[in-house]
């Protein structure tokens, strides 16, 4: 289940200023503190999301990442195999085959 923050509109009680809350998304948010009984709201927290850091993590996801190195050539950072290092405009040999990495 989520969990929610919700702040304290006036003085913060014994749970603080700030306390979460774990609710079902479908449950109404909350106008009460459910200790004191004092007005709160809801606060709109960051979430967490994790994202690969390194070339070879997304590799390993199957991902293709290209970089400009010029105009029309790209480095194939993530190249597999047979993949050629550098992808030219104009020249299809060089693209990556994707379908070493693209399944059903």
């Amino acid at each position: 289940m989520p969990v929610y923050e919700y702040e304290h509109k006036s003085a913060p009680c014994k749970i603080g200023a700030v306390f979460e809350v774990t609710q079902s998304i479908d449950d109404k948010a909350l106008t009460r503190c459910p200790e004191c009984s004092q007005p709160v709201r809801k606060l709109i927290s960051m979430v967490g999301i994790s994202v690969p850091k390194t070339n070879s993590e997304l590799k390993d996801l199957g991902f293709t990442k290209l970089v400009k190195r010029d105009d029309g050539v790209y480095e194939n950072v993530t190249a597999r195999g047979d993949d050629a290092r550098y992808m030219e405009r104009g020249k299809p040999e060089t693209m990556p085959d994707l379908g070493k990495t693209i399944k059903d």
